[in-house]
């Protein structure tokens, strides 16, 4: 559910507060739209990430983390600093 690089990093980017696509793109350096909604989609299915459509014009979507994908972002960090500490 979580490997690769790109899946990590987009929970860390929600980790900080819902989201729209362009600014979960120009947030994490290097990924494409084709690649970003393609984890967004499969983080989605495992029910870690949902999103919240608005009503208007233009169409504002923004993605956010559901409960199980803050749970998810707490192992992420401290997996991550066992990691630096074994650095």
């Amino acid at each position: 559910m979580t490997r690769g690089k790109w899946k990590p990093m987009i929970l860390w980017q929600l980790g900080k507060g819902s989201a729209s696509l362009s600014q979960l793109e120009d947030a994490i350096e290097g990924i494409t739209q084709k690649m970003l909604l393609e984890h967004l989609k499969d983080l989605m299915e495992f029910n870690v990430v949902d999103k919240t459509t608005y009503e208007g014009f233009p169409l504002k979507v923004e993605y956010h983390l559901t409960e199980r994908g803050r749970k998810l972002l707490e192992a992420v960090v401290i997996m991550q600093e066992i990691g630096v500490q074994l650095m």
